[in-house]
């Protein structure tokens, strides 16, 4: 599992163990749109740093973990909350319908 995890040019020190790094990193030959591809069972959002397990095949009913369902890692808290607050405090009343800084899209507002 390590090895083709760095085969894919992933590094398991930034993700929480293994198990989640394997299967954020999967990367589907036939499936282009990682939410058409029913072996898609793990899902990373970066903006709020949360995990969650992908219905097959589907996206938009994703059920937030907070463990490794393989190992009982502790995943990071997310940060959903705190990015909600932090564009309210910019002026941002919507953010999910409004254009926001590019930095909101992926993690590199709570990495900065």
């Amino acid at each position: 599992m390590a090895n083709e995890i760095r085969e894919r040019g992933f590094s398991i020190a930034n993700f929480p163990c293994v198990h989640i790094t394997y299967y954020v990193t999967f990367n589907c030959e036939q499936h282009p749109n990682r939410y058409e591809c029913p072996d898609i069972i793990i899902d990373y959002d970066a903006r709020f740093d949360e995990y969650s397990i992908a219905p097959r095949g589907g996206h938009g009913n994703d059920i937030m973990i907070q463990y490794c369902p393989w190992c009982g890692k502790k995943l990071p808290a997310s940060k959903r909350d705190l990015w909600f607050k932090t564009l309210e405090s910019l002026g941002y009343d919507d953010p999910v319908s409004q254009e926001i800084p590019k930095e909101f899209e992926t993690d590199e507002w709570f990495q900065s």
